[in-house]
């Protein structure tokens, strides 16, 4: 008798990943929240209907590493252009980096972060505060004021940049101990960007005095050994502090396979890559100079591969998209310095259907995908069971993609305010393009069209205690 009661939104005909495989069938939505999972013929009437026409219907994206320069750098976007782009990318909920100016190391600076952001999302969020050793007093009154984690790094703010990273850094090793220590009596989670400063800086002083400012100079100025000696060292200081920690886009096998170890040893500790690690490698560095340039760098092609077997044997937690809009000034300068140019790109669209194009290529299995782009991070960040799985009682949070057509990308096709730097992937072909995008009910994309009336309807999500 429940089923016949009419709902706000039925979706049919299609592929329902539920309970680890694909179900045949369709879902079921009233007041925002999943009520049915079921065969066609038992789904009730509905006020708005949608024909999946047999495509898959996967939970939403849950994207744990996006940066939106707003407030402070809202030329590179702000969070309505940047959440639209995520709809479009089937990310339904994203986690926000503290970059931004200033960081968000006191409860009053993420408040202002706040109210940047509700007006404008068209999905849901939540905010990592920023840990560093300026203001040590403030980690716990950030803890407090509802964020899911901690995000730190270990250099002083880059020149020119000083605003954007204040309160956000521990620049030596006894910063690094007593910012562990603070961050461990807040019980949440300390995410650090694990590159040896001492070792990058040095290199870029010597390459610069011989006049070495090509594109390969990057990736050389940053080798392995700065990411590995870094999260073999942290690791120590974290199980020293007792601090929950988890290590960003991390490119190296040899860094994931020490991570590997840790676990094997009980020590909590949560492990990233990001798409770009997964599928290019430093010869696209070679090819687009400053378009490819990312914090850590690409990695050879052995690297490259080998980080697959850590994608498959469950040492890589979840896949984060490091999403980072810049201006195409900020980029082209790199052109002629390449350590002049801002490091990261805009890649929130692209992450989902990279990562199902590779399932399409049996490079991973379809749960395994789910568990990497929605379900872990959900979990591991306090948002799970309402985010990260379909099934009854959970927000209706999903994405139609599309698996039998291929694509070739463009950035031309991209919503992010900074399409024109988007160009790492142009020309590739690809499966798994959403069709269709709901936020806690609500079809915040449609047909591929993203809905302008959205905006705004994003929520800020807490972790659940």
């Amino acid at each position: 008798m429940f089923l016949m009661v009419k709902v706000d939104l039925v979706v049919r005909n299609a592929q329902v990943f539920t309970g680890g495989e694909l179900f045949s069938g369709g879902i079921a939505v009233k007041n925002g929240t999943i009520v049915a999972i079921c065969r066609n013929e038992l789904l009730p009437d509905a006020e708005t209907v949608i024909d999946a026409e047999n495509n898959p219907v996967l939970p939403g994206v849950v994207d744990p590493h996006v940066h939106v320069r707003d407030p402070g750098h809202t030329e590179r976007g702000n969070f309505e252009t940047e959440t639209r782009a995520a709809a479009h990318g089937g990310v339904t909920t994203f986690l926000e980096h503290p970059i931004s100016c200033p960081p968000p190391y006191s409860p009053e600076i993420l408040e202002a972060r706040v109210k940047s952001a509700e007006p404008q999302c068209l999905v849901d969020y939540a905010f990592f505060g920023a840990a560093g050793a300026d203001f040590p007093q403030e980690v716990g009154r950030v803890a407090e004021a509802g964020i899911v984690a901690f995000k730190t790094f270990l250099h002083e703010a880059p020149e020119g940049r000083e605003e954007e990273f204040r309160g956000l850094t521990m620049a030596n090793d006894g910063a690094i101990l007593d910012g562990f220590k603070a961050v461990a009596k807040t019980g949440l989670i300390c995410t650090v960007h694990a590159e040896n400063n001492d070792i990058i800086q040095r290199l870029i002083q010597q390459f610069r005095k011989e006049g070495k400012v090509g594109f390969p100079y990057h990736a050389l100025s940053r080798p392995p050994i700065a990411e590995i000696e870094t999260v073999e060292k942290l690791l120590r200081f974290a199980r020293e502090t007792g601090v929950r920690i988890s290590f960003a886009h991390i490119s190296t096998p040899e860094a994931m396979e020490l991570v590997k170890q840790a676990k094997y040893e009980g020590q909590e500790v949560y492990l990233e890559t990001c798409p770009h690690y997964l599928f290019l490698s430093d010869e696209k560095l070679l090819e687009i100079g400053p378009f490819a340039k990312g914090n850590p760098p690409l990695r050879s092609k052995e690297s490259m591969k080998k980080l697959w077997d850590y994608i498959n044997d469950g040492t890589v937690d979840f896949i984060g998209s490091d999403h980072s809009p810049f201006l195409l000034s900020e980029k082209e300068k790199g052109l002629t310095d390449i350590f002049t140019a801002a490091a990261g790109s805009p890649c929130i669209e692209l992450t989902l259907p990279l990562m199902l194009t590779a399932v399409r290529d049996g490079r991973l299995t379809l749960p395994r995908a789910v568990e990497l782009l929605s379900e872990n991070a959900a979990r591991i960040f306090g948002l799970f069971p309402k985010k990260g799985v379909l099934r009854p009682g959970a927000d209706a949070d999903f994405v139609v993609v599309d698996m039998k057509t291929p694509f070739e990308v463009s950035n031309e096709n991209l919503l992010t305010h900074a399409k024109a730097i988007g160009v790492q992937y142009n020309g590739t072909k690809l499966v798994g393009r959403p069709l269709h995008t709901a936020v806690r009910g609500r079809m915040v994309m449609k047909d591929g069209v993203v809905d302008p009336e959205a905006k705004g309807w994003g929520q800020r999500l807490y972790p659940q205690k």
